[in-house]
């Protein structure tokens, strides 16, 4: 499922790093768009609606489903690695991209001024995806 894990260095003020996961499941696995970012959102305690932001964009001719969220509380549960500690003033990048094979999955989390500072970086990322030829 777990495609990539990419370690983003932490900004001068952060204490530690953030993650990018790229996760695949299949065609028509995963799980819907909404249903995602319902569950990413989840993961931060008491955020109010109005701190979610969505959109809509195309690269390349795959329709990438985005969402951010600047600051919260963010208390992920790994099935692996046990209940974590919530933690303060992170920040999430997210992304699904539609591909004629299925959705690739996009989650940047991590302290906010490291995220903040990745933004850019991400969706230079997000905009090089490209469908696999023939």
């Amino acid at each position: 499922m777990r495609k990539a894990t990419y370690q983003i260095p932490h900004a001068p003020k952060d204490k530690e790093d953030a993650e990018l996961g790229i996760f695949y499941f299949g065609a028509g696995q995963g799980g819907t768009v909404d249903a995602n970012v319902e569950r990413w959102v989840k993961q931060f305690v008491d955020l109010p609606a109005d701190k979610v932001k969505r959109a809509d964009r195309s690269a390349n001719g795959l329709v990438q489903h985005t969402v951010e969220i600047d600051s919260g509380t963010f208390n992920a549960n790994s099935m692996m690695q046990g209940p974590s500690k919530p933690k303060e003033n992170f920040a999430l990048l997210g992304a699904i991209i539609e591909a004629p094979s299925g959705e690739y999955f996009f989650k940047l989390t991590g302290p906010a001024d490291t995220v903040a500072a990745a933004r850019a970086d991400f969706y230079n990322f997000l905009d090089s995806v490209q469908p696999k030829s023939g």
